[in-house]
């Protein structure tokens, strides 16, 4: 795929492992996957046309109460193998959030890759939406300088709705949270931050929530010739009842 797209590919790898009740060997399975996973990398390939991941979770359907690729079980493969680091937003308890692992792990990493997802309850792969942890996502990756260092992927699907405005959806809300985090005036709260002015960093903050990014996006969007607003949902709209509609 690499060679075919002339771009550099990233080749992810999940696995849905563990039990749905309390383990008596928690590290046998873990030592036959590290060995499984050394298999399937054994043969390399040249980075500039694919780079491998590992996904870590700490939950699955099934495997509730242990799985085996565990967050820290895959940062300490992805580390000593030279292999990429997944997270996926949906993998985690539903008040952890993965916006601040990014500075953790990229301190020790040179590049990560993200499934940008919303979990709801035990289901993560809710359309992206322009939520608090969506924005708080593109905060780490814009105030940080990662844009070059993160891999962004969007790990979604909602088979009650439409695929095409699903994957449009989800995208404009990824590209309006990184627009909304370059408007934030990151230096200034730094600044204040550092100086242990926490009441200008906490009013700072509260003001970027009103920022006029709405003017901004619509302004970009005409710019590059997309649809403004919702007028993309008409084009979907009349792909569905002529094209889609008549799939068997």
């Amino acid at each position: 795929m690499g060679k075919a797209l002339g771009k550099t590919c990233v080749t992810n790898v999940w696995i849905p492992d563990g039990m749905k009740d309390t383990p008596a060997d928690r590290q046998g399975p873990r030592s036959r996957l590290a060995e499984s996973l050394d298999a399937v990398f054994a043969k390399t390939i040249n980075p500039k046309l694919n780079l491998d991941a590992v996904e870590p979770k700490l939950f699955g359907i099934g495997s509730e109460s242990y799985v085996v690729g565990s967050h820290e079980f895959y940062l300490g493969y992805a580390l000593s193998r030279n292999k990429m680091l997944t997270l996926d937003a949906g993998h985690y308890h539903p008040t952890e959030g993965i916006a601040d692992k990014l500075t953790s792990v990229l301190e020790f990493m040179p590049e990560i890759l993200l499934h940008v997802s919303r979990g709801v309850r035990w289901d993560s792969d809710h359309v992206v939406v322009l939520n608090d942890d969506l924005l708080a996502i593109a905060r780490e990756i814009v105030a940080n300088d990662f844009t070059d260092r993160v891999h962004i992927g969007l790990d979604y699907f909602d088979a009650s709705i439409n695929r095409v405005a699903a994957w449009t959806i989800g995208t404009r809300n990824m590209v309006r949270a990184l627009l909304i985090a370059l408007l934030e005036p990151t230096d200034r709260l730094r600044t204040a931050e550092a100086a242990g002015d926490f009441t200008t960093r906490l009013a700072l903050q509260e003001e970027t929530r009103t920022l006029p990014f709405g003017a901004v996006w619509d302004y970009y969007c005409a710019s590059q010739g997309v649809p403004v607003g919702e007028t993309w949902l008409a084009e979907v709209k009349t792909y569905e009842k002529e094209v889609l509609s008549k799939r068997q």
